[in-house]
C-alpha cells in the first residue's frame, strides 16, 4: 500500500513549478490529487494528464485568488468531500525595492500570499478529518535578507507565524500543520538563476552546489504529508541548500 493511498489532496498553485513538482509526487505516493491553477491551463491539463497515465485520479479547480471572491471561487469548484492534505503553494513574487513598493503592488500580493492562504484554509479545514496535514510554502528569506523582497518576505513571514498558531489550535485534532522553506528554486520564479552572474550569486549565499530542484521541495512536502511527518508540527523546515547558514 503506498503511502498516501486513499488521502485526498489539494495542491493550491498547482500549474508548473514547484506546484506541479509536488502533485507529482504525492499522486506517486498514491493521493488522489486536486489540483487548482489560476493561469496556465494547458499546463496544468497537461499534468492531469501525466498524472492520470500513471493511475492517479485527478479533478481540476480554477479560482483567481488575487480576486476578493477567489476563496469563494475555489470552494465552489471543490468537488472533494473530504480533503486529507492541503499544500498552499499558491504565491505571488513581484521583486520591488522596499521604497519602489506600490500600495497596488503590496495589495495584489498580500491578497494571494496571505489574505486567501488565511481564508481558503479555514474554509477547507471544514472538510479536513481528523488526522490531517496543513503543510505551507514559505521562504528562506523570512530568515535571511535578499534585496528587493521587502514585501515578499514580509508575507511569507506571516505564513510561518500563521503556521506555529494553527498548529497549536489544530493539534487536538491531530492536524498537523507544517512549512516548507525553499531558497533559490529552478522555476520560472527564480529565472536570475540563469541570467548573467545568477549562479556565481547562488555559490557565494549557498552552502550546497548545485541548484535546487521543485523535486527536493516536493520530497520535503512527502515527508510532512505521509506517516513519517505525524509527529512533526507547527515547524518550518529550510529547503533552501544551507542557503546564507
Amino acid at each position: 500500500m503506498k503511502r498516501l493511498e486513499k488521502q485526498v489532496a489539494v495542491v493550491t498553485g498547482a500549474s508548473r513549478g514547484i506546484g506541479a513538482a509536488i502533485a507529482e509526487r504525492l499522486a506517486a505516493d498514491g493521493a488522489e490529487l486536486v489540483l487548482h491553477y489560476s493561469s496556465g491551463v494547458d499546463e496544468v491539463r497537461a499534468l492531469a494528464g501525466r498524472l492520470e497515465a500513471g493511475g492517479a485520479r485527478v479533478s481540476l479547480v480554477q479560482a483567481d485568488l488575487s480576486r476578493s471572491d477567489g476563496v469563494e471561487r475555489f470552494m465552489a469548484g471543490l468537488r472533494a468531500p473530504r480533503v486529507d492534505v492541503l499544500v498552499n503553494n499558491a504565491g505571488v513574487a513581484p521583486g520591488a525595492p522596499f521604497a519602489e513598493t506600490t500600495p497596488e503592488v503590496f495589495d495584489a500580493m498580500m491578497q494571494v500570499n496571505v489574505r486567501s492562504l488565511f481564508f481558503l484554509t479555514q474554509a477547507v479545514l471544514a472538510r479536513m478529518p481528523d488526522g490531517g496535514r496543513i503543510i505551507n510554502v514559505s521562504s528562506a528569506v523570512t530568515r535571511t535578507h535578499l534585496p528587493g523582497l521587502s514585501a515578499y518576505s514580509a508575507s511569507k513571514g506571516f505564513v510561518d507565524t500563521l503556521t506555529l498558531h494553527l498548529a497549536g489550535e489544530l493539534a487536538r485534532r491531530r492536524i498537523t500543520v507544517n512549512a516548507v522553506a525553499p531558497g533559490a528554486i529552478d522555476t520560472r520564479m527564480s529565472a536570475w538563476i540563469h541570467g548573467p552572474g545568477g549562479k556565481d550569486m547562488l555559490n557565494q549565499i549557498q552552502a550546497l552546489p548545485g541548484i535546487g530542484q521543485p523535486a527536493h521541495v516536493a520530497a520535503a512536502v512527502a515527508f510532512l504529508a505521509g506517516p513519517d511527518g505525524a509527529w512533526t508540527t507547527g515547524q518550518v523546515l529550510d529547503v533552501s541548500g544551507g542557503t546564507k547558514l
